[in-house]
């Protein structure tokens, strides 16, 4: 970027927190201060990253709705909002979102939202999509009302910064000189910064070569290691991870043969790495460490593991908030690629979480940092530890993530707020809730439905959400039904085994009724 466009950017950035404050918080009564609670917010859902990794998630296009949480805050009845997507959003989909909006006709809601779409199916990112339609560009700068509009985004990258400038509004979200931070390189550097324990690992590597130097050295450093991963340096949802088994090499371990022995024996075991992205290659794989980096690091073993993750924001003026923990669910058998969660996390280690993730979050503030960000971590049990358990940090991600939807649609439904002295989410009644998520509940009997065939089968077997008992479903991913026969759902309980049993219930209905 240049130095004129960096400083055009610095200084919408000045503007963010006036644009920005009152916005995540429902005020009643009418504002007396000038220009009052007037605010527009421009949504951007777009998932802004490289070909390579967009192109692993069926249906990817369809994520753009999971931002439709967004909508509580048209709750403010002097709140405005744009929605872009890549393709129109469903009716109906939409009026299931706003039927569930609390204390607001519908009606008004609707005539404060205005839904845009680039109406391109390619490939490419939503927001370069919009940066191709400057009569779009300028057709959002024209709703919004001066002084009063920023923007928000999935993740942040060069094309996000571009658009808030194009549209001559604030971002809020991490500066993109900045998302470092968020890398796997990046992450283990902060850890090591801030005295967040982590496993054991190397720097950025860009070639094979360096990548076995890396393997052999913490090899040498941990001989007892049965396996390792390999993270690509800019991947996300573990689909840029790979396992390498060191169990096969036991004959070139650590002072048993010649460097150079050792060294070949590595190279050809990289060639059948357990890769957990499906339909990865080896070829394909070196081909991306070439371009954008990787690290290698400990692969933490043990049976009685989980993978928990803490939540944060840092608001515009500096301010660290936890926001959440979770159980991530991962998949099977080893446990790489985030597909739901569980929240909240488990109480024996949930207060450390937050403990942890408040120190990274203070630590990424002083960086300069704003916007939302995750960590995820590996908790083990450990009879040692006062509570049980062994915590290691693994990464960060400098966005939202699959796990912040579920949580803001928890709190666009029953109006409450986070504790964290306990760690648990109270109702404005005062109830603990709890609730299962996930983005990826495929069938391939589901393909064909539409949105209103869905519809339907909620109202026909009670599966909506009831705000008398502060229970129930709420879908995502409708879009991406027909095609995909993906569906996305988050089920809420007073407790988490009745979570689970809501959740498990709402897919042998939808089964049920396919078939």
């Amino acid at each position: 970027m240049t130095e004129p466009m960096e400083q055009t950017f610095r200084q919408l950035q000045t503007r963010l927190y006036e644009c920005w404050q009152g916005t995540e918080t429902f005020i009643p009564e009418l504002p007396t201060g000038p220009g009052g609670l007037e605010r527009d917010i421009v949504v951007i859902p777009s998932l802004s990253f490289a070909q390579p990794e967009l192109a692993k998630i069926p249906g990817y296009t369809h994520y753009e709705e999971r931002q439709l949480y967004t909508l509580i805050q048209l709750r403010n009845p002097r709140t405005r909002m744009v929605y872009v997507t890549s393709q129109p959003l469903h009716p109906s989909i939409v009026d299931y979102y706003l039927d569930l909006l609390p204390g607001v006709p519908t009606s008004h809601a609707r005539d404060r939202l205005l839904l845009l779409a680039t109406y391109d199916r390619s490939e490419k990112p939503l927001t370069a999509k919009i940066l191709e339609r400057p009569r779009l560009i300028e057709r959002i700068r024209q709703s919004l009302r001066p002084g009063k509009a920023y923007m928000v985004c999935f993740n942040s990258t060069p094309l996000e910064r571009d658009l808030a400038m194009a549209l001559g509004i604030p971002l809020y979200s991490t500066d993109p000189d900045l998302l470092h931070w968020g890398t796997k390189a990046g992450s283990r550097e902060l850890f090591a910064a801030a005295h967040i324990p982590h496993p054991d690992g190397s720097g950025l590597v860009y070639t094979v070569e360096n990548l076995v130097t890396a393997i052999a050295q913490l090899w040498s450093r941990h001989p007892h290691l049965e396996r390792m991963v390999v993270k690509l340096n800019e991947a996300f949802s573990g689909e840029g991870n790979a396992l390498l088994d060191l169990r096969p090499l036991r004959d070139f371990a650590p002072g048993t043969r010649s460097q150079a022995d050792q060294a070949q024996a590595i190279t050809t075991a990289l060639e059948a790495l357990d890769f957990q992205a499906p339909n990865q290659t080896w070829d394909s794989y070196r081909q991306r460490l070439e371009v954008i980096g990787a690290i290698v690091e400990s692969f933490i073993e043990g049976k009685d593991k989980r993978s928990p993750s803490v939540q944060g924001c840092i608001t515009p003026n500096g301010d660290v908030d936890i926001i959440s923990t979770h159980d991530q669910i991962l998949n099977s058998p080893e446990g790489q690629i985030f597909i739901g969660c569980r929240f909240p996390a488990e109480e024996g280690y949930r207060l450390t979480l937050q403990t942890l993730g408040r120190r990274v979050g203070q630590y990424l503030a002083e960086q300069g940092v704003i916007g939302y960000y995750g960590v995820d971590f590996i908790a083990q049990t450990d009879a040692g530890s006062p509570f049980g358990w062994d915590v290691q940090a693994i990464e960060i991600n400098l966005r939202k993530g699959g796990t912040t939807h579920p949580f803001m649609t928890l709190k666009f439904l029953t109006d409450g707020a986070y504790q964290p002295d306990s760690g648990l989410f109270l109702s404005k009644h005062g109830r603990p809730k709890f609730y299962i998520a996930s983005d990826n509940l495929c069938q391939a009997h589901y393909r064909g439905l539409l949105p209103n065939d869905l519809l339907d089968m909620i109202a026909r077997y009670h599966l909506h959400f009831d705000s008398s008992t502060e229970t129930g479903t709420v879908f995502h991913l409708m879009g991406a039904l027909s095609e995909f026969g993906k569906l996305g759902l988050v089920s809420v309980g007073n407790s988490l085994p009745e979570a689970e049993l809501i959740y498990e219930q709402a897919i042998a209905v939808l089964d049920a009724a396919v078939y």
